[in-house]
């Protein structure tokens, strides 16, 4: 299991130039983003625009902190996603543009290489075992503070782990501290 800081991620301009996004993990741990397998990151909206095209790409969208916004899709009936929404997933391929509902937001953002590898995202509390599973890998992302039981390690807000395949489970206190787990699987 690694720890990840928020303090430590990755700042870099979107791919269209218009925002910035802080890049949580991506794999390989040397990929550009044009040539990544799979990748978590996080950007602050704050204004209406479209979103950038990822040719090959499966997305999955949720909304940290902020009113929300509405997304429109290519080939897809347009939703508002909210801090509240269930994660939501599209291709990365397709023209997709973007409307805040009420202010800026953040927003978790996670994409795999379509046939190479896919992912599965859920916000869930952070009681009971959270560890890889049967995924090739696993981010846990914290929301609000929280320990890892038995272990000394504390978690900021934001601050994550990643488990690779065979890591143990571990468990985190308090147990009603929410977290999004990010499974990535291999094709």
């Amino acid at each position: 299991m690694k720890v990840l800081r928020a303090k430590d991620y990755r700042r870099m301009p979107w791919k269209n130039g218009k925002g910035e996004t802080v890049e949580i993990t991506v794999f390989p741990a040397d990929a550009s983003v044009s040539d990544f397998g799979w990748r978590v990151s996080m950007a602050p909206v704050v204004s209406d625009g479209a979103f950038s095209s990822f040719e090959e790409i499966d997305r999955t969208l949720s909304i940290l902190a902020g009113e929300g916004m509405r997304l429109s899709v290519e080939g897809m009936e347009s939703v508002v996603l909210g801090t509240g929404s269930a994660p939501f997933s599209f291709p990365g391929d397709a023209a997709t543009d973007a409307v805040l509902t009420q202010g800026p937001i953040t927003d978790l953002n996670v994409m795999t290489r379509r046939g190479i590898w896919k992912h599965l995202v859920s916000l869930r509390p952070s009681g009971g075992p959270i560890g890889p599973a049967k995924a090739d890998a696993t981010l846990a992302l914290a929301l609000r503070s929280c320990r890892v039981v038995d272990s000394g390690i504390m978690l900021g807000p934001l601050d994550a782990l990643l488990f690779e395949k065979g890591d143990p489970d571990v468990a985190l206190q308090p147990s009603d501290s929410s977290l999004y787990i990010i499974d990535i699987f291999a094709v």
